[in-house]
């Protein structure tokens, strides 16, 4: 994959990831020198031709991606789930557990990988919502995958227009578009939903709107917690500041601000 704009080594391991869904060759095989079938070796040729040549995501050639612990069926109508958004869910995850929280709220859920991982790892009732139909026929694929349709259900919803009257959660989490409009993207990010990824406000117009509804579907002593885009910790936590005390910021690996959450004044 010389000069694709592919870093070697994750080219190397892109391969191995394809041999080992569309062939079923794994290192045991390499290990006793079993050679690939001239079919076998086609659909490599395939697919490796497709991720070179349109620089589509490897997840998306191979329908799924891993996230904490899971393979989540994934299409380009959703998010690739990423390492970042792992520690949002660890964060969602110990709060929901430490407070016994009982009701939770995912907004933009895409593939479910969110909803799905939280309720797995809780005794929680995870709501899911998102204005994506498709997105939603992804994420309802994932939970009747892992058994959990009783745990984490999903709704068609612009943020919280189709939020019942009375219903009210324990924490909301979102992982909400973040990216500022014009913002130079990977050829392989650029395949994924734009309503997903850009938001108006240089990246801030979600949480504005989010932040603004929240208090009016939060249990007293309530959650609200969001993943955060680069540079943009500051502003969130001024925005949340008026409704909501305790606000944490913590980072991901790269020492960047990558999450934020406070609880209801």
């Amino acid at each position: 994959m010389i000069n694709t704009g592919i870093e070697e080594n994750e080219a190397k391991y892109e391969i191995k990831m394809l041999l080992e869904h569309f062939c079923n060759y794994t290192e045991l095989d390499k290990f006793k020198g079993r050679e690939l079938t001239e079919s076998e070796f086609q659909i490599l040729e395939e697919k490796v031709s497709v991720r070179v040549e349109k620089r589509t995501p490897i997840q998306y050639i191979m329908g799924k991606s891993w996230f904490m612990g899971e393979f989540f069926k994934v299409t380009p109508e959703v998010l690739i789930p990423r390492d970042e958004t792992e520690i949002l869910v660890r964060k969602a995850i110990e709060l929901v557990n430490n407070n016994h929280f009982e009701d939770v709220l995912d907004i933009g859920t895409g593939s479910g990988c969110i909803a799905c991982t939280i309720a797995q790892n809780t005794s929680s009732t995870v709501l899911g919502v998102d204005i994506s139909s498709d997105a939603l026929r992804i994420a309802l694929d994932n939970v009747t995958k892992l058994g959990i349709n009783n745990r984490a259900i999903f709704r068609k919803s612009d943020l919280f227009d189709k939020i019942r009257e009375g219903e009210v959660f324990d924490l909301i989490v979102s992982n909400p578009p973040y990216i500022p409009f014009g913002t130079e993207l990977s050829p392989e990010v650029q395949q994924e939903p734009q309503m997903a990824l850009f938001a108006d406000e240089n990246g801030l117009a979600i949480y504005r709107k989010i932040i603004e509804q929240a208090p009016d579907y939060l249990n007293e002593g309530g959650y609200l917690m969001f993943e955060l885009g680069i540079d943009e910790s500051a502003q969130v936590k001024t925005l949340m500041e008026k409704d909501f005390c305790e606000i944490i910021i913590e980072k991901d690996l790269a020492g960047i601000d990558r999450i934020i959450y406070g609880k209801l004044r």
